[in-house]
């Protein structure tokens, strides 16, 4: 396998702060929108951008939760593998609120889907919007697009992006991994 940087740490926070102000310009201060991280990834791009709103933009009161899929899935029985749920965090409703899921990689759109099932026990949102880190482009098997997009990137069937954080690997960065044939 070989592996490519994509994104470095400064530019991870760069685009970081980028989609922080594109959130701002179509939420002002939030008032009636919530931020719902995609478990189990997408929570560290949701948890960087509150932190980024509240610290360097004062913005206050952001609601923010964070969502399991996994049961949610339409693939979830097709697997030999146990699945074991993540925690799901919301202490409040959607109703009438505008919601903007956040992920860190847009892949075949199936998570998003899943998502859009998962929300509905929390109430019945005015507007859902799409926040991701990475756009796989050429892989979705539905159609759904995201509304902020860090960046694009064109994949081929035997490539992975693998996004890594300082929580939880010790840095921040984006790679490209290759599976070569010798290696499967």
């Amino acid at each position: 396998m070989s592996h490519k940087v994509l994104l470095s740490s400064k530019e991870v926070n760069i685009i970081l702060h980028r989609l922080a102000c594109q959130l701002i310009e179509n939420h002002l201060d939030f008032k009636n929108t919530v931020l719902i991280g995609l478990q189990p990834r997408g929570i560290f791009v949701a948890n960087r951008l509150i932190k980024i709103l509240q610290e360097e933009y004062q913005i206050e009161d952001i609601q923010l939760g964070q969502l399991d899929i996994t049961f949610y899935r339409d693939d979830f029985r097709r697997s030999e593998k146990i699945l074991a749920a993540n925690s799901t965090e919301m202490d409040f409703l959607v109703e009438g609120q505008k919601v903007v899921f956040i992920d860190d990689v847009l892949y075949t759109g199936r998570s998003v889907r899943a998502a859009l099932t998962a929300i509905q026990a929390y109430g019945r949102p005015t507007s859902v919007e799409l926040l991701c880190l990475i756009d796989r482009r050429f892989s979705r098997h539905l159609p759904i697009q995201p509304n902020y997009r860090g960046r694009q990137v064109d994949v081929i069937n035997n490539e992975k992006v693998k996004v890594t954080w300082e929580e939880q690997e010790g840095e921040d960065a984006v790679y490209l991994i290759t599976k070569t044939e010798q290696a499967e």
